[in-house]
């Protein structure tokens, strides 16, 4: 097995339960650890025997940017499914979701929530 690991991708969407999320939008971030079965992808030298994280920056792209979800929980798990989808050799993804201005009374960095699939 071997790791990739995609870090800090960020995409503007507009995500959350309050109707201002959904109107003013923000950025989100996404990481993706993803644990790969080699198989022979690594001997041969093969991105058709891998996974190629352009496509799986495009898979995860089109889903943060795509529909509104009330709940950061669920887009991880949509991501982390459609990545294992999309890629047999992934044995496990990982994949965190940090969104800087969630609607808290506080002062904070970010909130980020990590789905791993399958559990």
């Amino acid at each position: 097995m071997y790791l990739i690991r995609m870090k800090n991708c960020a995409f503007f969407a507009r995500h959350g339960v309050l109707d201002e999320e959904e109107t003013l939008g923000q950025r989100f971030y996404v990481d993706a650890v993803l644990t790969v079965d080699p198989g022979d992808g690594l001997e041969t030298d093969s991105i058709q025997a891998t996974v190629d994280y352009g496509v799986a920056f495009k898979v995860i792209e089109e889903i943060v940017t795509g529909k509104r979800r009330f709940l950061i929980e669920a887009l991880a798990l949509e991501v982390a499914k459609a990545l294992s989808l999309r890629f047999p050799q992934i044995v496990k993804a990982e994949i965190t979701v940090r969104k800087p201005n969630a609607p808290v009374a506080g002062v904070l960095d970010h909130v980020e929530v990590t789905v791993v699939w399958p559990e």
